[in-house]
């Protein structure tokens, strides 16, 4: 490698080590949060769940509840429709 690129790819390698550092600072900060929130007896599993369903796109959410209704289902965790109507 040429001198150049040497210092290049050092430049880079302290970049990623500095966004690593705050990475784990904003890390902190959010584990913080959910602290507090647990402590005012908020479920922090369900925030979590939903700040993840926030972050989708409505297709592959839709996609995701499907699939779980169906496993659900097919567990016997959840009745499906046609055992409801046999039901009635």
């Amino acid at each position: 490698m040429h001198s150049s690129e040497v210092n290049k790819l050092k430049q880079y390698i302290a970049k990623i080590e500095n966004l690593e550092v705050e990475k784990n600072e904003i890390q902190e900060h959010i584990s913080d949060v959910y602290a507090e929130a647990k402590s005012e007896g908020f479920d922090t599993k369900i925030m979590k769940r939903i700040i993840k369903i926030k972050k989708m796109r409505p297709r592959d959410r839709e996609n995701e509840d499907m699939l779980l209704d169906t496993y659900m289902m097919a567990l016997g965790l959840v009745p499906n429709d046609s055992e409801e109507s046999d039901a009635s």
